[in-house]
């Protein structure tokens, strides 16, 4: 289960100053979903160090960075609001032994259906929401008590800083790729606004903001162990599990879809079933040390591949470093002005969107440019798990309807007065009603032949299909063969009772509706 490959030092440098790096980005972000759930930001805190320590160990893909996350945030808040925080724990748990059941039962591989365009959208999407959720920063407390845009001399600083923050990570590599640019960057503007005493808002200063307190801190202590505190009942279970549910769901879409993503940059293959474990083992654990559970950060994991961290050790790293901060660093972590983070994930953006998708309206198929501009507005407006699951269906729905109209049949009679049918195309639920209409019942000779070897059965609708012109035949006393119909193809007949006659002599060996991912 456990794989550390040999590291060279250049690896192993790499992978701790970019875990590093990812340490100092998931501070803000644990605690801005913490908020967004209704719950204390040590829970958030917590769940980053817990999810993301595990994952790295146990996970499927060495270099994705797990931690708290929005998408799980959001489903979250109700739960607490209506019945409280402790069954948000049970409600992880289970969601956590969910995941694990997906693993065992490898269902890790069905990500694989997830389409090209729907892919692509996903990934625009995340970057859209990435930077609508950066706005957020620009913000400051009113008067009255809520929060307005920045304006004025701050408003500059903060830009100022943000465009310092992205000059340095764009341009350090070109000089020098040694140590991660979003470190050096984050290090310097810090450095720079403490110097020179500048008017910029801290990590401090958001999670004081966020909680109300003006005396809050990161400062804490390490997790400790209990079991929800919640009796475990089928009353219980009623309320659990339907948020279980979305919350496993939501966990394993976000993360295997990450995964994807990151394989593509890296050209190489992570395991998306041991991914599914390892995020149950994850959230599991997080449940009994009060935290609120989480998944993968796609955000977070391009900081990590883009700042040079591949291995283990980097999420490991990010992991122990977040928790040493929260137990040691927590006064050095507030000083860091927000613009510096702010610029790193304006980068994290840019390098997310796939531009080249503005390129694809003339080059690829209308359906498909549109599943990429469905996708993105569904993660825009909805959630992760949504807009993926409309963009799957959608590109369902439109393969098979053009599949749907490209059976056909030749024909002809051969040698003995039979009347040959050569069906051309898939036969399935939808070209049965195309498949139906080939056929010439009442004017055919007595003896039909319908050839398969040009066509494929593919489900139980195509043998209901084959079924039911069998039928017509019979009740006019005509009688049907059929030629390379696979054997599963003729015992469904059979045991439908069909009158149908086949021939298996040159038959091919295929399931129905086959699993063919593997």
């Amino acid at each position: 289960m456990l794989d550390f490959p040999q590291k060279t030092h250049q690896s192993v440098k790499n992978d701790v100053l970019s875990g590093l790096t990812v340490a100092l980005a998931l501070v803000p972000e644990a605690v801005a979903f913490a908020f967004v759930a209704g719950v204390d930001p040590m829970v958030g805190l917590y769940a980053a160090f817990i999810v993301g320590l595990i994952t790295a160990v146990l996970g499927g893909r060495p270099g994705m960075i797990s931690g708290a996350t929005g998408a799980m945030a959001v489903v979250m808040v109700s739960l607490v609001a209506q019945h409280g925080i402790q069954y948000l724990f049970a409600a992880v748990m289970l969601a956590g032994l969910l995941q694990i059941l997906a693993g065992v039962f490898r269902l890790g591989k069905f990500i694989r259906m997830v389409p090209h365009p729907v892919m692509i959208g996903f990934v625009n999407g995340l970057a859209i929401v990435i930077f609508l959720a950066q706005l957020g920063q620009f913000k400051v407390p009113s008067l009255d008590g809520g929060l307005e845009w920045m304006h004025g001399t701050q408003l500059y600083i903060m830009l100022g800083l943000v465009a310092l923050t992205m000059f340095i990570i764009h341009f350090l590599p070109k000089l020098t790729k040694a140590v991660p640019s979003s470190l050096v960057a984050i290090l310097t503007v810090t450095a720079l606004v403490h110097i020179l005493g500048l008017d910029s808002r801290t990590v401090v200063d958001f999670v004081r903001t966020m909680s109300g307190d003006a005396n809050a801190t990161l400062a804490g202590s390490l997790p400790t162990f209990a079991l929800p505190d919640v009796g475990f009942n089928l009353e219980t279970l009623k309320i659990i599990l339907p948020y279980s549910l979305i919350l496993a769901a939501v966990g394993l879409i976000e993360s295997l879809l990450t995964l994807t993503v990151i394989d593509e940059m890296t050209n190489t293959r992570g395991h998306g079933n041991r991914e599914c474990v390892g995020q149950g083992v994850a959230n599991v654990t997080c449940s009994v040390f009060g935290a609120m559970g989480g998944c993968a950060m796609i955000g977070q994991s391009m900081i990590n591949i883009n700042s040079g961290g591949r291995g283990r050790l980097s999420g490991i790293t990010a992991a122990i470093g977040l928790l040493l901060f929260i137990l040691f660093g927590s006064s050095f972590i507030e000083m860091i002005p927000l613009a510096a983070l702010v610029g790193v994930m304006f980068m994290v953006v840019i390098g997310t969107f796939e531009w080249a998708s503005f390129k694809m309206m003339r080059k690829v198929p209308k359906h498909d440019f549109f599943t990429i501009i469905l996708v993105t507005s569904v993660t825009v407006i909805a959630d992760l798990a949504v807009a993926v699951l409309v963009g799957v269906i959608y590109s369902a729905l439109v393969f098979a309807w053009n599949h749907a109209k490209e059976i056909y049949a030749a024909s002809y009679i051969d040698d003995n007065g039979a009347k040959v049918y050569q069906v051309n195309g898939p036969l399935f639920f939808g070209s049965v009603s195309h498949f139906l209409e080939l056929f010439d019942a009442q004017n055919d000779p007595k003896e039909v032949i319908i050839d398969f070897a040009k066509s494929r059965v593919a489900d139980h609708s195509a043998i209901e299909a084959i079924d039911t012109i069998a039928e017509r035949y019979a009740n006019r006393n005509k009688t049907i063969h059929l030629r390379h119909l696979s054997p599963e193809c003729s015992k469904l007949l059979k045991k439908a009772g069909s009158l149908v006659e086949v021939n298996v002599l040159e038959d091919p060996t295929y399931k129905v509706a086959s699993d063919v991912l593997g």
